[in-house]
């Protein structure tokens, strides 16, 4: 499957699974909690350049509509991080949103999104 540019138009398509190490494993873990926690339709996860990790979930309010991976990258640039290690989302969508893409490439052209089933099954990564 194809890669994905750095600025996505459209949502883009992660690659085939791979195994994850246990630290990429752990954001799996992580935004499936943050989703789980209040029914979110995502959760997500990052690592930034520290170790530090940092879930969230979606947010869809009248007034506030922000994705889990964005949410999840602003509270690790909230906190000091400025670099992104890796990327975890837990979805039903089978690609990657744009904004959510796009808020991971702003602090690392390089870090892997992986996208994973509710059940936290890898469904594949995006790199780049």
């Amino acid at each position: 499957m194809p890669e994905s540019s750095a600025v996505p138009a459209s949502r883009p398509t992660p690659a085939e699974a791979a195994e994850l190490g246990a630290e990429d494993a752990k954001l799996v873990v992580l935004a499936r909690g943050a989703r789980g926690r209040v029914g979110a339709v995502e959760g997500a996860a990052v690592r930034d350049q520290d170790g530090r990790t940092y879930a969230a979930a979606s947010v869809s309010l009248p007034s506030l509509t922000v994705t889990a991976l964005q949410l999840a990258v602003a509270s690790a640039v909230a906190a000091g991080a400025t670099r992104l290690e890796a990327a975890v989302v837990v979805t039903e969508a089978s690609t990657l949103d744009g904004a959510g893409h796009a808020a991971v490439r702003d602090l690392a052209t390089d870090a892997p999104i992986h996208v994973a089933a509710p059940d936290g099954s890898l469904l594949g990564t995006v790199t780049g």
